[in-house]
């Protein structure tokens, strides 16, 4: 692929961070990802210029989407726990445990507080949601499955999560108070991907196959950005541009000016895109999940799945911490790897 670079290159699934955390470091010389190059989910960096390869992790239950960058630290779930660590010296330390299965643990923008997403072992589901030094954490339940749960950028009080299936868009305090559906809709809009649009306070979601739209988190006025087939989208810091991938057709990664709808090309990603969901326009129900032999929604995704993923067949493009660059996946090569593509300087 012409003006983009690959950072890995073993036979294994290697993949950089989710899509809504960038995978630079602050100071742009190393790359966070996963790698299943040990036999199970380990975390690693690499760096940018030198290729210098280093192990963060190193034991069993690391999700291999929970990374999170915020300055030397590292939070990420393992094994019902959520952890940080530090770049510089790789220390460990347990934030709190739980008896359940945890999503990704997303922090606030000073990583002051985090949320994760949960299905408890004894039956139920919701969030936690407390502080990284492991105070006042508490449950959040919610009736069905929850996935990404993220603070508000400027009011970190709020938490934006997803509710699987329909209808999707929630919010609740961190306190658990306040718990509202921002958009009532049925499982045949399928609305997905959805986050906050910068520092603007609003969101940004697909609503896919056909259109991207921006919400405004105080009157939830709804308006058209683009009709494009955007998938994974990631906006910059401004809420100025998003960025994304493409399926159905794939047409490459792109960015968006969130004023016109203009796009400018990115680059290809050549990846496999799987998931039969991905070809239709509604939410999985449980007869899709049946007929994957399957029961549990994409943030507790396995290799089996042919629902929504797998995940590392997907590119899932992300900003670099400058925003000049971007990382994404591609299993163009016969294996996921981390590839990098430097952005247009002109838009």
């Amino acid at each position: 692929m012409s003006g983009v670079r690959q950072i890995t290159d073993h036979p294994s699934i290697n993949h950089p961070t989710y899509f809504l955390e960038s995978s630079f470091t602050e100071d742009g010389r190393d790359i966070l990802f996963t790698s299943y190059r040990t036999g199970t989910p380990q975390l690693f960096t690499v760096g940018f210029e030198t290729g210098e390869l280093r192990q963060l992790t190193d034991s069993v239950g690391v999700h291999p989407y929970s990374a999170a960058i915020r300055g030397d630290r590292v939070f990420f779930v393992r094994a019902g726990g959520v952890w940080v660590l530090s770049l510089k010296s790789g220390a460990e330390r347990l934030i709190a445990q739980f008896d359940g299965q945890l999503g990704e643990a997303a922090p606030d923008a000073a990583g002051e507080w985090l949320v994760a997403a949960i299905k408890l072992r004894e039956g139920g589901s919701g969030m936690v949601c407390g502080r990284q030094d492991g105070s006042d954490w508490r449950f959040i339940p919610y009736p069905r499955t929850v996935i990404h749960p993220q603070f508000h950028p400027l009011e970190p009080e709020w938490i934006e999560f997803s509710g699987d299936p329909a209808p999707r868009m929630h919010r609740v305090r961190r306190d658990g108070t306040g718990m509202e559906c921002l958009y009532e809709h049925g499982n045949d809009e399928f609305v997905v991907h959805e986050t906050f649009l910068g520092n603007t306070g609003d969101l940004v979601f697909t609503v896919w196959p056909r259109l991207l739209c921006r919400m405004d988190w105080t009157s939830r006025e709804i308006r058209t950005i683009a009709e494009f087939n955007a998938w994974h989208i990631t906006p910059d810091a401004k809420g100025e541009r998003v960025l994304c991938d493409t399926n159905h057709p794939d047409t490459g990664i792109w960015l968006l000016d969130v004023a016109t709808g203009t796009r400018q090309f990115v680059c290809e990603s050549k990846a496999s895109n799987q998931g039969s969901q991905w070809k239709l326009s509604r939410y999985a129900l449980k007869a899709d999940f049946v007929a994957a032999q399957k029961n549990n929604l994409s943030w507790m995704e396995t290799p089996t799945d042919t629902v929504y993923g797998p995940q590392w067949t997907h590119p899932h493009p992300a900003f670099s911490q400058d925003e000049q660059r971007i990382t994404f996946t591609s299993d163009c090569t016969g294996t996921s790897q981390v590839w990098v593509a430097e952005l247009p300087v002109a838009w």
